[in-house]
């Protein structure tokens, strides 16, 4: 009989011992087909669990084949799980350079220990920003309860594609963006109709370079994610689009306050190509 596998509980990107997003992950799932992956997401119960089903060391840096379930479903690309999955091989295998192989391409991971602490930070595939159809804009304001004007004309709502494709909304100002609320069932309807396989992001300007985002994401008991790295890197690439940063420079993203689970996430923005995202990955007593 094949002895059942070891689930990690990390919580990646947190700014407090309560914070972060939860992620299961999986370091030997090789023996384990999607229906078993799918059941052990749905037991974990977080917005995502990530398993590792191939490992292999070389020359270059050490690769290993990863993929991603949500409670309900298998998705393309999780980063707070990337994070957390690269945290765990360092501590088990040491720190250095990693490369995932996932459903959206090679995803290239560098970890390092400073004072103790593993710092883990991924490199997005290519991203690219794209239109959002008129109609389908009008569908999510009126679930959000909001309308054009409450949304920054300067940055206007977008697809951003940084491994899933994420709808970006900008608000003018933080009561709006505090204050709106939304059915899940409608919103996850709208986000099977359109692809939306990560979250819907929201967001508002806090300061120079920084950002406080709300990312949407129905699933099971989960309505938004505390700390979305995949939402993050695509905002990393919505705002080099709209020139909202000096590039290369790097934002700072608060997320989770309002879930009680206050994260931050670092997020470099080279003048071209993959977007830098970082953070690190404490264990969750179970």
């Amino acid at each position: 009989m094949t002895d059942a596998p070891v689930v990690l509980r990390l919580s990646a990107f947190a700014a407090a011992p309560t914070g972060g997003n939860p992620a299961g992950v999986v370091l030997v799932a090789g023996e384990l087909d999607a229906a078993a992956m799918q059941r052990i997401a749905a037991e974990v119960g977080y917005a995502e669990t990530a398993f590792v089903t191939a490992s292999s060391a070389g020359d270059g840096p050490r690769r290993h084949s990863l993929r991603y379930f949500s409670p309900i479903a298998e998705v393309p690309f999780c980063g707070h799980a990337t994070v957390a999955t690269a945290v765990a091989l360092a501590q088990r295998d040491g720190a250095g350079v990693l490369a995932f192989d996932t459903p959206v391409g090679e995803v290239l991971i560098d970890t390092r220990e400073v004072d103790g602490v593993v710092w883990a930070s991924f490199t997005s595939v290519e991203p690219w920003v794209g239109p959002m159809g008129d109609d389908v804009l009008d569908r999510l304001l009126d679930l959000l309860g909001v309308g054009r004007d409450d949304v920054r004309r300067d940055l206007p709502p977008r697809i951003a594609f940084a491994g899933n494709r994420h709808p970006v909304l900008v608000f003018a100002d933080a009561a709006t963006f505090d204050d709106f609320r939304f059915d899940p069932n409608d919103m996850r309807t709208l986000m099977d109709e359109q692809g939306w396989t990560g979250t819907v992001t929201t967001a508002v300007e806090t300061a120079s370079g920084e950002f406080e985002t709300r990312n949407l994401f129905p699933v099971g008991t989960i309505t938004e994610d505390p700390a979305t790295g995949s939402a993050a890197a695509a905002l990393g690439a919505y705002v080099r689009e709209h020139r909202a940063i000096e590039v290369p420079g790097r934002m700072v993203v608060h997320q989770g306050r309002h879930v009680g689970r206050p994260s931050v996430l670092l997020v470099d923005v080279p003048a071209s190509g993959g977007i830098v995202v970082m953070g690190t990955a404490t264990p969750i007593a179970v």
